[in-house]
């Protein structure tokens, strides 16, 4: 049987996914990468460890990150 899907768990434990990055990530893969899960959440891995743990988010999450995010709201911490 298969391993619940849980935050913290390892990324490649995850193998139906397909992740993906922003158009924008540094040429050495500075950025996260993100997949939707087949259950509609979200996995979210640092590129950098792609093997490491994978944070598992509602699509609710995720809607509410990217919004702040797009009114600025986290502009403090990438400066």
């Amino acid at each position: 049987m298969a391993n619940p899907i849980a935050n913290g768990m390892p990324a490649t434990d995850l193998t139906e996914v397909t992740w993906r990055k922003s158009s924008r990530s540094g040429a050495v893969g500075n950025c996260v990468e993100v997949a939707r899960l087949n259950n509609g959440e979200i996995a979210v891995r640092n590129s950098r460890f792609p093997d490491g743990p994978a944070l598992v988010y509602t699509k609710a999450e995720i809607a509410a990150f990217v919004a702040g995010a797009k009114d600025g709201e986290f502009d403090d911490i990438a400066g």
